[in-house]
């Protein structure tokens, strides 16, 4: 598969050679806040310098929400998910961030050079990301304030790029923002009536991955929120999190980028995500198509954007951007704002 040769401060990297990178094991889960060690992707890193990085991890050839397309395509949202695990766990092993301290996330980003996903092969794909880390906003040692840029490689070549930002804080503060958020809110109760919709029809295998419900008497999508799911509530958690509402997007797009289409399927191939407040799990969160556009005035690319509303306010808008394999290369545009 053709990709832009990546630039390392020495030739390249060697596999528990000149690096030292391994992807024999996971990193310790609390490095990367995940409470089941199935659902931990990294598995190494060496420092390259003040503020940059090479980071080791592993994607399964198949998962059980993860799992790959119809054509074999790797889900794109391992790369966020890998992308959300660095962002936790550098400054927990190089910057000294207390594993106590909590992260907020306002925005994420990725995107695929190839304008496609890649594919599963015959073994799990290990892929190599260079990582610059750059402080915004840091007060120490109560909040701190960063962003993540990632370059995303296998074998010297470059595949896809992604970025992430927000702070990390002590309880306290983390309360406090709380507090000041929900306070915004007011809770007008869930009279729509919904049915979920088939997970064939978002490209998931079973019921209890599909995010995705139908209003039934005015056809509006709904995300549902299911607190005993084993992976989007690996650990407790008091807010929405960042990967249910990037799930809920991806599947409403999965939906809608194949209506009525007779050519290939799309894939999603970028993603930019803004959170401007934290989703409660006990509002209902509607889903609404705020863009959808073809930005190239052909129908082989398809850009979506979806808020997350409670109570008419929006909490997260996320923008996708789909595919056919075939489709001209984009530029890779930034994210502008997502709760980790």
């Amino acid at each position: 598969m053709p990709g832009t040769r990546a630039t390392y401060d020495s030739a390249t990297y060697d596999r528990d050679g000149e690096h030292g990178l391994s992807f024999q094991q996971p990193v310790p889960r609390r490095l990367v806040h995940r409470a089941a060690v199935a659902e931990v992707l990294l598995t190494d890193s060496v420092r390259l310098g003040e503020r940059r990085f090479l980071v080791a991890a592993q994607w399964p050839r198949d998962h059980a929400l993860h799992n790959p397309d119809a054509a074999g395509r790797t889900d794109p949202l391992l790369f966020a998910e890998t992308i959300r695990q660095m962002f936790v766990y550098l400054p927990h092993t190089y910057f000294g961030v207390p594993l106590t301290h909590r992260f907020i996330g306002d925005r994420l980003s990725f995107d695929f050079e190839d304008a496609a996903p890649l594919k599963v092969g015959a073994a799990p794909l290990d892929v190599v990301l260079e990582a610059e880390w750059t402080w915004e906003g840091n007060r120490p040692p109560n909040r701190f304030g960063m962003r993540l840029d990632v370059v995303l490689t296998i074998d010297g070549q470059v595949y896809g790029r992604g970025r992430i930002s927000g702070i990390a804080v002590d309880d306290r503060r983390y309360s406090l923002l709380r507090r000041r958020d929900a306070g915004t809110r007011r809770t007008e109760g869930d009279p729509m009536e919904r049915t979920p919709v088939a997970p064939a029809a978002v490209g998931r295998l079973r019921g209890k991955d599909c995010v995705l419900e139908r209003g039934v008497r005015d056809g509006s999508w709904w995300l549902r929120v299911d607190t005993d799911h084993a992976i989007f509530f690996d650990h407790p958690s008091d807010h929405v999190p960042l990967m249910v509402a990037m799930e809920g997007a991806r599947q409403l797009g999965h939906l809608l980028v194949r209506e009525g289409d007779a050519g290939a399927p799309l894939s999603l191939v970028s993603a930019q995500v803004e959170c401007l407040a934290f989703g409660e799990l006990d509002e209902p969160t509607r889903l609404v198509v705020e863009e959808a556009d073809e930005p190239t005035g052909d129908p082989s690319l398809r850009r979506l954007r979806i808020g997350a509303y409670q109570n008419g306010h929006s909490f997260v808008t996320i923008t996708t951007l789909w595919s056919r394999p075939a489709a001209p290369r984009l530029a890779y545009i930034p994210a502008q704002g997502a709760r980790a």
